[in-house]
């Protein structure tokens, strides 16, 4: 476990996506303030959720997810990191890989793998029809 109750992998990976988008800790503004939603005494006694704010870009994050404050301090870096990156990569960003990939699934299919596709239905169809029992036939 490193300081965020994560592993030591997930740590350093953060570590590494913040050094490569020169974001520093000192530059984090960090405040803890009450959580939200199901938690009981925890939630209501302990402030677990987090706010984040990177002073150079102004991008703020507040999460309140997890009950633990460590496990909500590395997921509002995390997603802190993910907005900067979009910020910086704009269409290289995982994010709008992700919204491309959506897209290019949702499209229509042309032509000819349309006619494709529905002579594989047909061929398949045929198939399933000669597998039918026969009336009157008995064996």
């Amino acid at each position: 476990m490193d300081i965020f109750g994560v592993s030591h992998r997930k740590a350093n990976a953060l570590k590494d996506k913040m050094s490569r988008f020169s974001v520093k800790e000192a530059e984090l503004e960090e405040h803890f303030i009450r959580s939200r939603g199901p938690g009981g005494q925890n939630v209501n006694k302990v402030s677990t959720g987090v706010y984040l704010k990177h002073v150079p870009s102004g991008v703020e994050v507040k999460v309140c997810s997890e009950r633990s404050q460590a496990l909500n301090r590395y997921a509002a870096r995390k997603i802190l990191v993910g907005r900067i990156e979009t910020m910086i990569m704009g269409r290289l960003s995982e994010e709008r890989k992700r919204i491309e990939k959506i897209r290019r699934q949702k499209r229509k299919r042309s032509k000819r793998a349309k006619e494709k596709m529905l002579n594989n239905k047909r061929i398949h169809s045929q198939k399933k029809g000669l597998r039918k029992k026969v009336e009157g036939f008995d064996v």
